[in-house]
């Protein structure tokens, strides 16, 4: 695989900036409504997930206290608008307990881990994968790691970088390597990468000839 070189990362960066301007990623009024989402984000659209979570606030129930006591049945119907909610509830709520018994539902918890050590943690929870640990990290608990998405893939394999079958880490150690260590940086890049791959770098006629990042074509 080829590397990508600093100064070409940053220019995909400047040019999707400059194109689509600042994003204001991720979407949520609270680090734990963050959290959720990025649990139920989990192969639906946004707005999906967005239908599901006004359910849990129209329950008074978008907190950790308040899904840790409800009853699997009821949260999966209220989840239902994200998908797969029986399975999205299951995960959710392996989150929460495992959330309220070791940190007590405190944030604050959380975020006193190295940065390794609290991807590790989320890890070992039944359900979540590296993307979703990932954006737990960078968007709710706003420490610097990259996120990797299918988006993120598509795009640096229709410019000749990877084959498209790398490993999730090895794909994010590009970003890691050639970026500078920042929070506001790999949020703001991470939006700018799914707003292209929605609108430019679409899995099915991609629109290449009018793409921001056309100059970059191989």
């Amino acid at each position: 695989m080829e590397v990508l070189k600093a100064d070409l990362i940053l220019k995909f960066y400047q040019k999707l900036y400059r194109h689509f301007g600042p994003q204001h990623w991720w979407p949520g009024e609270t680090p734990f409504e963050v959290m959720v989402g990025a649990i139920l984000t989990q192969n639906t659209a946004w707005k999906n997930v967005e239908r599901a979570i006004e359910n849990l606030k129209r329950e008074n129930a978008l907190s950790p206290e308040e899904i840790n006591k409800m009853n699997i049945e009821k949260l999966a119907q209220l989840i239902k608008p994200s998908g797969f909610y029986n399975l999205k509830a299951k995960r959710l709520k392996s989150f929460i307990e495992r959330f309220m018994e070791d940190f007590n539902g405190d944030i604050q918890g959380m975020k006193k881990l190295e940065k390794r050590s609290l991807r590790e943690w989320l890890l070992s929870i039944p359900g979540i994968g590296r993307e979703t640990a990932d954006s737990i990290i960078l968007y709710a608990i706003e420490k610097p790691i990259f996120v990797v998405d299918a988006y993120t893939r598509r795009i640096l394999s229709r410019h000749g970088f990877i084959k498209g079958d790398e490993d999730y880490d090895e794909i994010q150690e590009i970003f890691h390597k050639n970026l500078p260590v920042d929070t506001g940086l790999y949020n703001e890049y991470h939006a700018l990468i799914v707003r292209l791959g929605k609108e430019y770098c679409r899995k099915k006629n991609p629109l290449c000839e009018t793409c921001p990042l056309r100059e970059f074509l191989t």
